[in-house]
């Protein structure tokens, strides 16, 4: 096998970044499959270039004009600036592929623009593509090992490649781990729902703890599992094992239904600093919220009294809703939702826009087959800047109205202040503050309210979200125009636009089993999820 010259980019940013908040944190969004690839990659021998991009990069600067293999690892809402990368790459005679959740959910599109499109990836399926490195075009080629590796190489192989990219994160670094793989939750819109639970072993987290202890004084980690502490005694005996108390602080995605107070104490005395519970919505999803069979105002009381627990014991928590979900109906999910900011004042909420990420979930081939989803670019399927799936019980206007409201209710002074006095220590209050006055808060307070308006006084944009025409308003394609800047030049033609049925017509033409491609190992669930800091 000849010696390749082998570019991998992790892009963590849409296009080139301008905010405080991206220069802070972007960094500490690097994924661990691209690490890994780097690993293995230089372990058969070739020559590798790892830039994880935070928008702060000049790619030409960082990426040799030269490679022979370019692998790009993206979530769907960078989905167009990997294109137009692979685009100037592939000009220059490079072979491209692409990984992560976007090759996940839209393969037949990835494979437009990249000769690989790789779904699970081991050594051995990586190895076959080092080993060929040829063009595939027009369509480039679908791959899939059979199921996720048992093992990946941890902190201590993979540091290099770590320590490279937390020298741009100017404060807060994040070491980003992994306890286990897959989820043993069946949420019907999630891209993990399908992907079977996996420990990756204590032996690798101890020793990867210990030799984090090595390189700083006191590390910060990032668990990057869908939901972390599945196997709780076993992870959290590794833990004690390796880090004496007081010595690391963690941050990790988890569910309420395993953040019991014995747990939590547990969680405390280890260092962890942060958690991410999902609640996701007040009248369906109660097995990870621990809430039996209670819906509505019940359902609120009783999880707002399980995250004021939580907080005793955990300074920073941020609990994900999904908003437009079809048990969603009237004034009510909303309203609710602001009984819960008021009743648990101290954690930051974070919303979503249901969105159907094409392959990712069973549920998006009943949208499909129902005519529901909408074609909007990838760029925009991040949480927030639309929602690909019309509403069941919501007209847009009547949606949009609901969403502007609690956004607004949500990230007023008063409930800023409340939140500010609620939190006991200081790093988590202020930093509620900033992400409550940047793009994520009054930002989207912003945003959202153009979009209602627009659907009140644009015809073009009522059309699209009606479904009843796929020209794609100027107000999107000036919004991509202006996010990828230089690199909209090397947009391919077309890339704005992909079939947003894809996933139905491919289980039409297999007698309705076509399965979806599964995901690269070690990314976590798209959209992503924002992570605050971890606080000192």
């Amino acid at each position: 096998m000849r010696k390749l010259r082998v570019g991998i980019l992790d892009l963590v940013s849409t296009g080139p970044a301008r905010g405080l908040y991206s220069r802070l944190m972007n960094a500490n969004l690097a994924s661990i499959m691209p690490q890994v690839l780097a690993v293995w990659c230089e372990g058969a021998g070739h020559e590798v270039h790892l830039v994880c991009y935070t928008g702060y990069e000049e790619l030409e600067e960082v990426i040799p004009s030269n490679v022979d293999l370019l692998f790009i690892s993206t979530f769907s809402e960078s989905a167009q600036m990997a294109y137009a990368i692979s685009n100037r790459y592939r000009q220059r005679g490079a072979v491209t592929a692409v990984g992560g959740p976007h090759a996940r959910c839209y393969p037949e599109d990835a494979a437009r623009y990249f000769d690989y499109v790789f779904g699970f990836t081991d050594k051995a399926l990586l190895e076959g593509v080092l080993r060929e490195c040829a063009t595939h075009r027009p369509m480039g080629v679908m791959l899939s090992a059979p199921r996720q590796p048992n093992a990946l190489p941890g902190v201590r192989e993979r540091w290099k490649f770590i320590e490279e990219t937390l020298r741009k994160a100017p404060t807060i670094k994040l070491v980003p781990m992994l306890a286990s793989l897959g989820c043993p939750y069946t949420c019907s819109f999630c891209i993990d729902s399908t992907v079977d639970y996996q420990t990756l072993g204590p032996d690798q987290i101890r020793d990867d703890l210990r030799f984090l202890l090595t390189k700083f004084k006191r590390p910060r980690v990032g668990w990057h599992d869908p939901n972390f502490g599945v196997r709780f005694d076993e992870t959290l005996g590794a833990i004690e094992e390796a880090v004496p108390p007081g010595r690391m602080d963690f941050i990790a995605e988890s569910s309420l239904s395993l953040l019991s107070e014995a747990h939590l104490v547990r969680l405390k005395h280890n260092g962890f600093k942060g958690l991410l519970p999902g609640i996701e919505s007040w009248f369906s999803l109660n097995n990870k919220s621990k809430a039996g069979k209670r819906e509505g105002l019940a359902k609120v009381q009783q999880v707002s009294e399980h995250v004021n627990m939580v907080m005793r014991y955990v300074p920073y928590v941020q609990t994900n809703f999904v908003l437009g979900l079809d048990c969603d109906e009237g004034p009510e999910p909303f309203e609710l939702t602001k009984q819960f900011i008021d009743m648990t004042p101290g954690a930051f909420p974070g919303y979503s826009l249901l969105s159907a990420f094409g392959r990712a979930a069973p549920l998006n081939l009943e949208y499909q087959l129902a005519g529901r989803v909408l074609p909007f670019p990838h760029h925009f399927l991040n949480n927030h800047l639309a929602m690909n799936v019309k509403p069941k019980n919501y007209a847009w206007p009547t949606f949009y109205d609901g969403v502007v409201d609690l956004t607004r209710y949500t990230f007023s002074w008063r409930a800023i202040g409340r939140r500010l006095a609620a939190n006991r220590s200081t790093v988590p209050g202020w930093m509620n503050v900033v992400r409550a006055i940047s793009s994520e808060g009054f930002g989207r307070m912003k945003y959202f309210a153009t979009v209602r308006e627009l659907l009140r006084t644009n015809q073009s944009v009522r059309r699209y979200f009606e479904g009843e025409t796929d020209a794609l308003p100027e107000f999107y394609v000036d919004r991509v125009r202006r996010d990828l800047g230089p690199f909209w030049a090397d947009l391919p033609d077309g890339a704005l636009y992909h079939d947003a049925n894809a996933y139905a017509k491919a289980s039409a033409t297999a007698g309705g089993s076509v399965a979806p491609v599964a995901p690269v190992a070690g990314r976590r669930a798209q959209p992503r999820v924002a992570v605050a800091a971890a606080p000192a």
